[in-house]
């Protein structure tokens, strides 16, 4: 597998255009989204990390084959 640096950058910027998309459309939904992640268990957070890192994951690799 060779991955160029481009590549990194390019899935960094996207990831930064995708994480302000919430924000820039809805600042209230986005603000109440935080109020609300803040008061889940440390758990729920980690459990949601996972499930996010492994659809990224897949979605990752069934974009690159």
């Amino acid at each position: 597998m060779n991955i160029q640096w481009s590549d990194l950058m390019a899935g960094m910027a996207l990831a930064m255009v995708l994480e302000g998309l919430l924000p820039f459309l809805s600042p209230k939904g986005f603000r109440d989204a935080l109020i609300t992640a803040v008061q889940l268990p440390d758990k729920a957070l980690r459990r949601l990390g996972l499930i996010s890192m492994v659809i990224g994951l897949a979605v990752l690799y069934w974009a690159r084959h």
